[in-house]
């Protein structure tokens, strides 16, 4: 099977060899550009393509349906048999899958199944380049050094099954970061500033506007503030707001729910379901044609877990709501969890948005503020204690002091203990909802879209030395 071969023809290729009860094979085939920089200069810049094909083979047995999962990349005619046999084999070793459901079927083809894959190339970025030259040269004028990298990838991903579906999935992900560095000081200090987009296709990111943004950040850090550990009024930005909840939506299964495992577990039995997480009228909601951050209208995953099913693999996707008006809606759930739970079908779907704070700006909310603080982003969350969904984390590349509505100065980096859920009960506002780039999860969750919120306790625990 070689490069020159068509994904769908790998694809019918793969389940014609196959001979289990059941067969799921899905293609992935994937090109990204990059381009990286440094001091002001670019760096490194590069196209590469791959191939990822997965076999997912099913055997019926008396005590029920197992299931065996292999994936391999560069897959050649002389591999996808014995890819196939492996599938297999590995069904028929293993015990009976716990989330074992029929396979699905009846889903209308995609008309476009056996077209050639979508591809990028360098370019993407036959706009977006020559600007940040731009950038490049004010960022000198002005004593700065921008470092950072934008990258674009998209996948075509080609699903076939042995109860006829044939459905195929274009995802194109573009991300930027950028750092500004000032000019170090005797003593060997730098400021640091960082901003972040996620965009389709890198049309709608201007290089200018970013480095515009960075400059003033780094003006304000000019005057350093020493400030303890302690509860603060503070205004998150859209991307930390895309950190916590990503998080959260991740943690809310509702089998583990159920069972009492979780912040969503009801004391004495049964879930949180309809009850009210937020005095805000904000709506935590996944649509797979949301304008802007499209993902895929079906599921499609490589492996099972608490969120996911290789079983479900076709299901179609639809608009959901997790949180209504602040009122917990609906948890995640595949078709087999739903039937242990009782609840509707609810699989994950690859983009977030929260709805329903007001029009405002982070600037216009900065001018609202009379002293708190100003987060840039923050960066490696871990969890605490699941009982609560307590996090802990940094944050990172600038904390800001507001006093009387404008930045005074830039204060030292804390490490936080926050639940994104008790969050939503404390926040007391929220701005406009814009598309933003996660900065911790943003290597595997880039379509979100937030508004800023304001918290008026946020529980920065002790002091960082982070950057």
């Amino acid at each position: 099977m070689s490069r020159t071969s068509k994904p769908y023809e790998i694809v019918e290729r793969a389940l014609s060899l196959s001979t289990a009860d059941g067969c799921v094979v899905i293609a992935d085939e994937q090109s990204s550009a990059n381009l990286r920089w440094a001091g002001n200069a670019l760096t490194t810049n590069g196209v590469t393509r791959g191939r990822t094909l997965t076999v997912i083979a099913t055997v019926d047995g008396k005590e029920g349906t197992a299931s065996g999962v292999v994936s391999r990349s560069a897959v050649t005619a002389d591999d996808l048999e014995p890819l196939v046999r492996a599938a297999e084999a590995a069904a028929r070793g293993g015990a009976p899958a716990e989330d074992a459901q029929p396979l699905v079927s009846g889903v209308p083809a995609s008309p476009d199944f056996t077209d050639a894959p979508s591809e990028t190339s360098s370019a993407v970025f036959t706009d977006f380049a020559p600007a940040l030259g731009e950038s490049f040269a004010r960022a000198r004028a002005g004593g700065r050094e921008l470092y950072g990298f934008a990258h674009h990838q998209v996948t075509s991903s080609y699903l076939g099954s042995s109860t006829g579906l044939r459905l195929r999935h274009d995802q194109p992900s573009g991300t930027l970061e950028l750092n500004a560095k000032s000019a170090a000081t005797a003593g060997g200090a730098q400021r640091s500033a960082w901003v972040g987009r996620a965009t389709r296709d890198f049309k709608d990111v201007d290089p200018a506007v970013l480095d515009a943004e960075l400059a003033q950040r780094i003006g304000w850090a000019e005057r350093r503030i020493e400030l303890p550990a302690g509860r603060y009024e503070t205004l998150l930005p859209p991307t930390a707001v895309a950190d916590l909840l990503i998080y959260q939506l991740w943690s809310s299964t509702a089998r583990d729910a159920a069972e009492g495992r979780t912040v969503f577990s009801r004391p004495g039995g049964g879930t949180r379901l309809g009850e009210q997480l937020s005095p805000l009228p904000l709506t935590l909601r996944s649509d797979p044609n949301e304008p802007g951050l499209e993902s895929s209208p079906f599921v499609l995953t490589h492996s099972s877990g608490d969120d996911a099913s290789v079983f479900d693999n076709g299901l179609p996707l639809t608009a959901t709501d997790w949180i209504r008006e602040g009122k917990l809606e609906r948890l995640l759930t595949t078709r087999h969890s739903a039937g242990l739970t009782g609840l509707p079908v609810a699989p994950s779907i690859s983009n977030l948005i929260l709805d329903g704070g007001g029009e405002k700006s982070l600037e216009e909310m900065v001018a609202g503020t009379e002293r708190g603080l100003l987060l840039t982003c923050l960066w490696y969350i871990r969890e605490v204690d699941p009982a609560t969904l307590l996090l802990t984390g940094l944050t990172r590349d600038g904390v800001y002091l507001v006093e009387n509505g404008e930045v005074v100065g830039e204060v030292n980096n804390f490490r936080f203990n926050e639940s994104p859920v008790d969050l939503l009960s404390r926040a007391t506002e929220a701005g406009r909802t814009e598309k933003t780039l996660p900065r911790e999860w943003g290597d595997w969750f880039t379509r979100a879209a937030m508004p800023a919120l304001r918290v008026p306790d946020f529980n920065m625990s002790s002091v960082s030395q982070g950057v």
